[in-house]
């Protein structure tokens, strides 16, 4: 009997080994199957998350953030350890003490499924394998991916430590609105750091993972807070907090930024402009966009907040004035369904879902709610409605004439508010206010001009842009009309063909034929004016420029030859080939105002060829340098002190682009023009140098100045080229905005003398004739030119420049300038001409393509 159960129980026990075997055997073939072309987990160890690229000011303020995928990645010795505890308390409790995988978990969730005939499953996945299945699987749901997923769990798990395991983890988990990662996620839910964050919202933050799509914190609130619940008895039971913490922690109310307890952390960001656009756009060319967008660079911008508001001002100021000059409404074509007027929530609510600038200082987005009586009601988008409303008076309205979008035809000119808007438009207000104590008047109709333009200003140094206004505003068109817009420069194009000229052989007191000049072109006969429509006769150089006089520079650019000229532009920038035809010399051939301004740069620095730069350094993810943008060498900067009263010795090693001297009567005749020339609308308290520039009709007009530290450039017209009036010129509508933004950069950076370099000496001459005057002279026309040493211009026949040929030329002296009744002369084409006696001086012209 004892051999019968012996044998018995012998035959089972077989049978269960040869099953467990089997099984053993099975489930080793599977993983073995499974486990063949794997990903390779040890990639993670050299692992690098997509991250947020954050632009800061020079003064270290953050301006801007750019991100796929919104993530600040966070090295795991910096997470507090409540936000870790609370992830490993609802994610993975034995995280520790497991080898990648929880047997323990595993049956428990396959017990419970079994108990609750599938009506509650839960995930049994450690935090490990969830690595493995962000990092390396897909997420769908299949036996293939759990086993592939456990494989190489156990591989991660002897290639890292359980804390860099925690630190992919924490940084790459999704926690909804865009947030990836606990320290991206605290910010967007909080807007806190993560040593800030209390008990409960951390654990709020570790009860997302499980359904971050589904777990709201304002559409499932309750839900979220029972989840978030769960988590703090977890980390109380796992021994984190005590009892009494947890109860305490648990009776908080769920607060989050998008239920309005906290102030969102955009909130504290600039709106997005036209400067850090153009430094996503630069960077993302260099770096790639793959690496600007998910990088994590750090970026240090060359922006002065303070002067890129002067600028955007100053241009809007401009702009804004034009538009009302024409006097034509045009609103902003959205409005608001009717049956929202009604309630002050509906429309609020539709008036926030309109795409309207909202980064205009002190405007507002609003509705037109009702006309009544010449007056128009409105409700404003962050102001409280008053008792009596928020109306538009009768009287801002008589500016205009309602222009019909469909037709394009123009109303009346309006007698009242409802002339001009109807019920349910979607206007743009702003608060008119007394000037001498600030205090509210009424509300008034604005409107985004249609007329746009550009502005940027730089260091003529160091080539970094402190400011930089691409349009209107950004958020109604992002097109960058400082960098992208090709426009004509006209007469603002000119210097470059006087530098040319005086790198050949001419000096400031060269005498050029002002005479007219017909050219057989392959389109028809081209007959070039000046910008007053006469001719002046043999006119020295410098009065050539200051005047802007057209005729004068085509005989130049045709007696140095358009190659030259051609040259020099390509050289300094302003363009990658200019055509060498002659009206390109008057500014024809389009470029843009970023290339203008960096080249009038190198005419205040002495010819020294700077690099315009919108960035002044950029660091990777670890903080390494990537770039740099300032490659001088500072001599000094080592010593652990400097005598006292001397600054840093930097060594330049730029390239220079035009002789020095060169630079300097340039400069001198470019003063000339600001203070008898176009652009004597300038008023500022330092010497400044700059020209001003309209093409024909008036399709753009342009001012670039600069004073010995700064250089500052302006353009206005329309997207679609079309003329803006008669009464348009780069000096009356470029220069008041020049204006306006150099008051506050002089009183910021100062500004002195235009430096004189060696290898020349200075004479007297006659501004009018070009004349040499005794050293003690004196008068309104009497001026200390500079002339380069080894130069003589043989005062008694001077060099003189016709152009198209050489022929005899009375000089204006000779010729009896001093005569009333003018002076009658042979011209380089063998006509008598008379010219009047100085009816150059005193004549404005702003120059261009006529």
């Amino acid at each position: 009997m004892l051999r019968i159960i012996l044998s018995f129980f012998g035959a089972i026990f077989s049978w269960v080994t040869t099953g467990l075997a089997f099984v053993a055997l099975t489930v080793g073939a599977v993983f073995w199957t499974y486990s063949r072309d794997l990903p390779s987990h040890e990639t993670l160890a050299q692992y690098t998350p997509k991250t947020i690229s954050r632009i800061y000011s020079a003064e270290g303020q953050l301006i801007d953030e750019f991100a796929e995928e919104r993530r600040i990645f966070v090295p795991i010795d910096e997470v507090p350890d409540l936000v870790k505890q609370a992830f490993i308390s609802a994610e993975d409790k034995n995280f520790y003490l497991h080898p990648g995988y929880d047997l323990r978990g595993m049956v428990g969730a396959v017990v419970q499924a079994v108990q609750s005939r599938g009506a509650s499953v839960r995930g049994a996945s450690t935090i490990t394998q969830q690595v493995m299945k962000n990092f390396l699987l897909s997420s769908d749901r299949s036996v293939e991916r759990k086993v592939k997923e456990l494989i190489l769990a156990s591989r991660l798990e002897r290639t890292l430590t359980k804390d860099q395991i925690l630190e992919l983890y924490l940084n790459e988990i999704f926690l909804g609105q865009n947030s990836f990662g606990v320290v991206a996620a605290a910010q967007v839910y909080f807007n806190k750091s993560l040593p800030e964050l209390a008990p409960h919202e951390a654990a709020m933050l570790a009860a997302l993972p499980q359904a971050p799509g589904r777990l709201h914190p304002v559409r499932a609130k309750e839900r979220l807070t029972e989840r978030r619940n769960y988590v703090l008895r977890e980390m109380w039971q796992n021994g984190y907090i005590t009892e009494a913490r947890f109860q305490a922690e648990a009776a908080q109310p769920l607060r989050s930024v998008q239920n309005g307890d906290f102030p969102a952390w955009q909130s504290q960001l600039p709106a997005r402009d036209y400067f850090t656009d153009e430094i996503r756009r630069q960077l993302s060319r260099e770096f790639g966009r793959e690496e600007f967008f998910g990088g994590g660079l750090t970026i240090r911008a060359t922006v002065d907040p303070d002067l890129q508001a002067q600028a955007a001002g100053a241009l809007q100021q401009a702009l804004e004035e034009y538009d009302r000059g024409r006097g034509i409404w045009r609103g902003t074509g959205e409005a608001v369904p009717p049956e929202a007027l009604a309630a002050e929530a509906a429309w609020r609510a539709a008036l926030w879902e309109l795409r309207l600038p909202r980064d205009i200082p002190g405007w507002h987005p609003a509705v037109v709610l009702e006309t009544q009586g010449g007056r128009a009601r409105i409700g404003i988008e962050g102001i409280a409605e008053a008792a009596e409303g928020h109306w538009i008076p009768a009287e801002d309205a008589t500016w205009a004439r309602r222009l019909d979008r469909e037709t394009g035809a123009l109303g009346p000119k309006a007698q009242g508010a409802g002339d001009l808007v109807r019920p349910g438009e979607a206007v743009l207000v702003r608060a008119m206010t007394r000037d001498s104590d600030g205090s509210f008047l009424r509300w008034t109709l604005r409107q985004v001009p249609e007329v746009q333009g550009g502005f940027m200003a730089m260091d003529v140094n160091t080539g970094r842009v402190l400011a930089m206004q691409g349009g209107f505003s950004y958020q109604s068109s992002v097109f960058n009309r400082a960098t992208q817009a090709q426009r004509q420069p006209g007469s603002s194009f000119k210097p470059f063909v006087y530098a040319a000229a005086l790198d050949n052989n001419y000096t400031p007191a060269t005498i050029v034929v002002d005479e007219p000049i017909r050219i057989n072109t392959p389109q028809g006969l081209w007959e070039p004016k000046n910008a007053s429509g006469r001719h002046y006769g043999p006119t020295p150089l410098r009065t050539g420029i200051e005047q802007s006089r057209n005729l004068m520079t085509i005989r130049i650019a045709d007696d140095i030859g358009m190659e030259r000229v051609a040259e020099y532009a390509e050289n300094f920038g302003v363009y990658d080939r200019l055509a060498p035809f002659l009206a390109n010399a008057l500014g024809a051939q389009e470029t843009t105002l970023f290339k203008m301004v960096a080249a009038y740069a190198m005419f205040a620095n002495g010819g020294e060829r700077v690099e315009p730069t919108l960035v002044d350094r950029v660091q990777d993810r670890r903080g390494r340098t990537v770039y740099r943008h300032d490659q001088r060498e500072c001599r000094t900067c080592g010593a652990q002190a400097l005598p006292a009263g001397q600054a840093p010795v930097i060594e330049t090693n730029r390239e220079r682009v035009m002789d020095a001297v060169t630079a300097y009567q340039l400069t001198s005749m470019l003063e000339g023009a600001v203070l008898r020339g176009s652009g004597k609308g300038v008023n500022l308290p330092v010497p400044i140098a700059g020209k001003t520039g309209t093409t024909n009709d008036a399709k753009d007009v342009w001012f670039i100045g600069y004073s010995s530290n700064i250089v500052a450039g302006c353009y206005l017209g329309f997207d679609q080229p079309r003329s803006l009036g008669a009464n348009a010129f780069g000096g009356t509508l470029c220069v008041p905005v020049f204006n306006a933004f150099m008051q506050a950069a002089v009183a910021e950076y100062g500004g002195t003398a235009f430096k004189v370099p060696p290898g020349g000496y200075f004479a007297k001459i006659d501004r009018v004739t070009g004349r040499r005057l005794a050293a003690d002279a004196t008068g309104p026309n009497v001026i200390s030119e500079y002339f380069r040493e080894g130069t003589d211009p043989q005062w008694g026949a001077p060099q003189v420049v016709s152009g198209f040929g050489s022929g005899p030329v009375v000089l204006p002296w000779e010729a009896g300038a001093d005569s009333r009744a003018g002076a009658s002369i042979t011209t380089s084409t063998g006509e008598r001409r008379v010219i009047p006696k100085r009816s150059d001086f005193g004549t404005m012209s702003s120059g261009g393509l006529y």
